[in-house]
């Protein structure tokens, strides 16, 4: 059964009253949840959608206490008064938090039923840890709030529609026929040898957009009569295919009072299209026998009525123009993912507004607040500047246009359902929301042709279900609405020539997903036209950074416009978060909503997938209540940082030195040598073997792998040999040689004074002793593996240094405190962490320490080291596995984020954002001072 918002609220606030102060883990749990989900989230049978007492092997049984397949939700329940945070002795003598127990549950299980989210709850608390993000820290629902905030345990019953599927399913098929389409005209095209590869290209993509179109518009009885495309092509031999098509699209493109009536009768019955679809021309090559049949027998079989133009928008264009897409930095959008972007930025509010409307008991109220609600939606403007296939719109639209039918559902129908109320008129239209209201822009031609061909195709759709409410038929063609998609590069046009920024609400979309290492010389220039009043180092932004200003400044003109972007993950982290929002700031942008890194799967056939993130934005003070998301969960927030953590506003800027009385952090040695000063493991035999004299002169080498996976790697590190020793051994003597070479070949300036030292490292760093932090390390870690190493290990790339630390820069740089800052303000390579030293390490606001601070963290920096030693047979990778953690290193990592926070003097139970929140205070506090 399905609540309306109100309903949720009540059921909520019963829900936690009745179980307030009260909970036994064996006697309740069962009751607790099946009552939850049954009176709060609308299950009807909850016993067929959890399942409790779950069997899983740890090489003895044990039971699971609750799982909810369908979600896959793992619940770990405790009675009231268990503190969830606190280990608890096992059966086996170790010492678990409930989380921690319900992951070593996850581990035993097997790979389809392991959890997405784990549950630990005490029937005071909710803490929920989502497995796509194990190192966060849990997001915590307190029962006595549950009332205002049962949203937030929405993904216990959050299950995709299979209707969206079987469209996914469908729309890619359709694809596929298109694609086999293509390949058999574009053998046709290469026989003119007039046409170059650009007109054929835009010939042939303009043809597969005007078939698709009669092949939609056969299936769905938009030309009155079903297989009147495929009877008319039937009658013709393949080589008179061509002109009967050109025939065809004339017809469809001239009205019926001024066709020829000599015409065929066949041609005669097609109706009028309009919409400049079949305007302009085209050229069409000689149809294949292939061709012809692939059109009557594959695709005038196939049902196109049942596509989804928003999937298949994207799916036709990626079939089509695969290169194009994929140079142009653009990924296809699955239609959940673009829920996650208009959601919340409008269509949660009208549904709201829906729901309230229909939980009014007095009809004429509850009809007035619907009809009040439809002329809302049909005052809305959508603005897409860089439409793409146009699915963002499409889906907009189609949200629309269902919620509006919804309406008419319950405004226009007599009290029987079988008829309209006042149907006199003879042209009776009861739509408001109209494809006029959705503007695009995009840069290539063929892609606007199928965003409007794909809002056409959903404009039909939606007419025939308000067709099927007000039970009577309207013509649908003429097609008599345009869609607004405009050709052009969007960076260099001023988006009030498309709308006028006080008819505009809202600019949504995903831009091109380019990093600024590989943006082409004519987005550079689109870049210098963007930026270049605002910022000098534009140039490290990313490509889709431009299209935030570019809204900005329309925000500028009319604070009512709200907007949001899907993007690389890449914005929100290191340099480039200060060098964006420092202009956006100024510019009096604040972010409403946000959803967290999260893998963007494309609906291609290649299935290409990016990290990414949604940020909706707005002129500051608009939205008085922010909400952020992880992966489906939200939380409410005062403010929301451009690092996407909660409880801060504010940017970080890069320093090359330290900022707060910590040791200086450098970068290791670049050896600069290709290859020929490194040593192998076999290697390393030989010259133990045949240049015995030389192994003084070789010296462990490390860099990120080799540190966490303790993986054997040498180098010559020659370093005060003398030239008559380097003479004595000629192994060593060929590979100096072969590097000085290999520097010569190399022709650079700075190749060329390193070949005049081809002994030599290009740095030689080789301190006594240091700490040394992968530059790369993994997401699912929750600590970076940061040990010691003295001078015996030459430190490479890949690492960054720390030269004479002690144990409280260790047990520092270790600490939950530490990493919290890390995770929020480094980079990332893919989703991995990418510590850097001018963002993480200089900039980290480092703890004023007393005696007594120095005398612990250094007591518990030992206890990290000692439980390692305990697992000499481990590397760094087996010791920092979620999966794998010793306990013992796991509880001495918990004794020394203790010692560290108290240094901090913070609270103990603070969350990880809520650290962050304080550590950036304390950043700007002491910048200022």
């Amino acid at each position: 059964m399905e609540l309306t918002l109100k309903q949720q609220e009540k059921a909520a606030k019963e829900f936690a009253k009745k179980w307030e102060n009260i909970g036994d883990e064996k006697q309740d749990t069962q009751r607790f949840w099946m009552e939850l989900l049954q009176n709060v989230y609308g299950i009807n049978n909850p016993a067929d959608f959890i399942c409790f007492e779950h069997r899983v092997q740890l090489g003895h049984t044990s039971y699971i206490d609750a799982m909810i397949p369908a979600t896959h939700t793992m619940i770990e329940q405790k009675s009231l008064g268990k503190d969830l945070n606190s280990p608890i002795r096992q059966s086996d003598g170790t010492f678990l938090t409930p989380a921690e127990q319900a992951k070593r549950y996850a581990a035993a299980l097997p790979y389809s039923e392991r959890p997405r989210w784990i549950v630990s709850c005490n029937f005071k608390e909710f803490h929920v840890l989502d497995m796509e993000r194990p190192n966060d820290s849990a997001e915590i629902i307190e029962l006595r709030k549950l009332g205002t905030e049962f949203y937030r345990l929405n993904f216990l019953v959050d299950v995709k529609s299979s209707h969206i599927q079987r469209e996914m399913e469908i729309s890619k098929g359709a694809g596929e026929l298109v694609a086999r389409l293509y390949d058999s005209l574009l053998e046709q095209y290469k026989v003119n040898p007039l046409l170059t590869e650009e007109a054929v290209l835009h010939n042939i993509n303009k043809l597969c957009v005007r078939l698709v179109f009669c092949l939609y518009a056969e299936d769905s009885g938009l030309f009155g009569k079903k297989s009147l495309f495929h009877d008319y092509l039937q009658d013709f031999q393949h080589h008179q295919v061509r002109n009967a098509l050109m025939d065809l699209f004339r017809i469809l493109d001239t009205e019926e009072a001024n066709r020829n009536p000599y015409e065929s009768e066949t041609l005669l019955e097609f109706p009028y299209v309009n919409g400049s679809l079949f305007s302009d021309p085209v050229e069409i090559p000689q149809f294949s026998d292939d061709a012809v049949n692939l059109i009557l027998e594959d695709a005038c079989n196939f049902d196109w009525s049942e596509i989804s133009p928003t999937i298949f928008g994207a799916i036709f264009e990626s079939t089509l123009n695969p290169d194009t897409r994929r140079h142009g930095g653009m990924h296809y959008t699955s239609i959940e993912n673009i829920h996650k972007l208009i959601d919340p930025l409008f269509l949660n509010e009208l549904k709201n507004d829906f729901k309230e409307a229909m939980s009014r008991k007095d009809g004429k109220k509850r009809i007035e607040l619907l009809k009040a609600l439809q002329d809302k939606m049909a005052s809305k403007t959508f603005l897409d500047p860089a439409a793409g296939s146009g699915n963002f719109l499409t889906e907009s639209y189609l949200s629309l246009r269902r919620l509006e039918n919804d309406i008419l559902r319950e405004t226009i129908t007599d009290s029987s359902g079988t008829g309209v109320l006042g149907f006199d008129e003879e042209e009776f239209n009861p739509i408001k929301v109209s494809i006029q209201q959705f503007y695009g822009i995009e840069i290539n031609d063929f892609a606007v042709s199928v965003a409007k061909t794909a809002i056409w195709i959903a404009e039909a759709q939606m007419f025939k279900e308000t067709e099927a409410i007000i039970h009577k038929e309207m013509d649908f063609l003429p097609l008599h609405n345009n869609a607004n998609i405009h050709e052009g590069n969007a960076l260099q046009m001023d988006w009030e020539n498309i709308i006028n920024p006080s008819q505009l609400s809202y600019i949504i979309g995903n831009p091109p997903f380019v990093g600024s290492k590989y943006s082409s010389a004519d987005q550079k220039k689109d870049m210098d036209l963007v930026f270049k009043p605002y910022s000098k180092k534009y140039r490290k932004l990313d490509y889709v950074t431009s299209w935030y200003v570019k809204s900005a400044e329309l925000l500028s003109k009319n604070s009512a416009i709200t907007c949001a972007f899907v993007s690389t993950n890449s914005i929100t982290q290191g340099e480039q978060v200060s060098l964006l929002w420092n202009i956006l700031y100024s510019m009096g942008v604040e972010i409403n909503f946000a959803h967290k890194t999260f893998r963007w799967s494309s609906e291609s056939v290649d299935g290409a997938a990016v990290h990414c993130v949604i940020i909706g934005f707005g002129y500051k003070g608009k939205a008085s209540k922010k909400i952020l998301y992880s992966d489906g969960l939200a939380s409410y927030t005062d403010m929301i940082s451009p690092y996407l953590v909660s409880g801060f506003t504010g940017v970080v800027s890069s320093s090359s030195k330290p900022l707060f009385g910590q040791k200086p952090m450098v970068a290791p040695n670049k050896p600069c040598d290709y290859n020929h000063l490194k040593i192998e493991p076999d290697e390393y035999i030989e010259f133990k073997n045949k240049c015995p004299q030389s192994l003084k002169w070789i010296k462990r080498m490390v860099g990120a792998t080799e540190f966490i996976n303790n993986k054997e790697r040498y180098c010559l590190w020659l370093v005060g040999c003398s030239p008559s020793e380097l003479r004595q051994m000629p192994l060593v003597l060929k590979r100096v040689e072969a590097c000085r070479e290999a520097r010569i070949a190399a022709d650079t300036d700075e190749s060329r004074k390193l070949a005049l030292t081809p002994m030599l490292f290009r740095e030689q760093l080789n301190p006594e002793s240091y700490l040394i932090i992968p530059a790369v390390s993994s997401e699912r870690r929750r600590y970076i593996p940061v040990g010691f190493l003295d001078k015996s290990v030459i430190p490479v790339m890949g690492t960054l240094i720390i030269p004479d630390a002690d144990l409280v820069d260790f047990g520092i740089v270790n600490s939950n405190v530490h990493m919290s800052w890390m995770r929020a303000f480094a980079g990332r390579l893919k989703s991995d962490y990418r510590y850097s030293k001018d963002i993480v390490y200089n900039t980290f606001p480092w703890p004023k320490l007393t005696k007594e601070n120095k005398i612990e963290i250094e007591r518990t920096a030992n206890l990290i080291l000692s439980a390692r030693a305990l697992y000499k047979d481990s590397t760094l990778a087996d010791l920092y596995d979620e999966l794998t953690m010793p306990i013992e290193l796991r509880n001495a990592h918990r004794e020394n984020n203790k010692a560290v926070m108290k240094a901090f003097g913070f609270n103990l139970k603070m969350t990880e954002e809520e650290c962050v929140a304080e550590l950036m205070k304390l950043y700007k506090d002491r910048l200022n001072q």
